[in-house]
């Protein structure tokens, strides 16, 4: 089978940047956020985008994006180089907020609409993150287990090709102090892994008890 190129995947992107479909659903209308390219070996799936990506366009820039990068251990420049990072959220587009003042779910059109499609175009993907519990849900499906703080420690059992992780905003500093396997065994196998994967070779699963 002929590999896609990236002309086809561009064109997929655009007309993925198009899409109303949740138009009437969203606050602050539609502004769809993803980067990447057919020759890209990491893929990063979140959430959906704050009002600070919704008003620049660019990823995880923001807060939570810093903390992301700091437990990748990568630069601003490694993490926003499209030819070995893709950045896909389950959910494009900022989904407006709740009523307790935080966001709300990525809207549910999305994933269904446009993952398989988009993996069809990423055939280099080496490593794939799972940040959150909607991203988990979607990619491991039954695989997941009942929460994220489970889903996270069972992070051996998904094989060196897919890391779960929570969620990098202000909230999980309580979560990462509760759970101090987090930073003592995954994200020196996580940094280990992405480091691995872009400089071009295959990830290697890490040996020790499951947490």
């Amino acid at each position: 089978m002929t590999k896609p190129s990236h002309a086809e995947l561009e064109r997929l992107l655009r007309e993925i940047r198009s899409c109303r479909v949740c138009a009437a659903h969203l606050a602050l209308g539609p502004r769809p956020v993803l980067r990447a390219r057919t020759s890209a070996r990491l893929l990063i799936v979140g959430q959906a985008p704050g009002t600070r990506v919704h008003e620049t366009g660019i990823p995880w820039n923001d807060r939570s994006g810093e903390r992301l990068r700091a437990w990748l251990s990568v630069s601003s420049g490694q993490f926003y180089d499209e030819s070995k990072i893709a950045i896909v959220p389950i959910g494009f587009c900022y989904p407006g907020r709740d009523a307790k003042g935080g966001d709300r779910p990525p809207r549910p059109e999305c994933a269904p609409l446009w993952h398989a499609r988009i993996r069809q175009h990423l055939k280099d993907i080496a490593l794939t993150l799972l940040v959150g519990r909607y991203a988990q849900l979607h990619y491991l499906k039954e695989r997941a287990a009942p929460t994220l703080t489970e889903t996270v420690g069972n992070w051996r059992r998904y094989g060196p090709e897919i890391i779960p992780m929570p969620h990098p905003s202000w909230r999980t500093q309580g979560w990462t102090k509760r759970n101090p396997w987090f930073e003592e065994e995954l994200l020196p196998a996580l940094r280990e892994r992405v480091a691995v994967v872009l400089a071009g070779g295959p990830p290697r699963a890490e040996g020790r008890k499951t947490a």
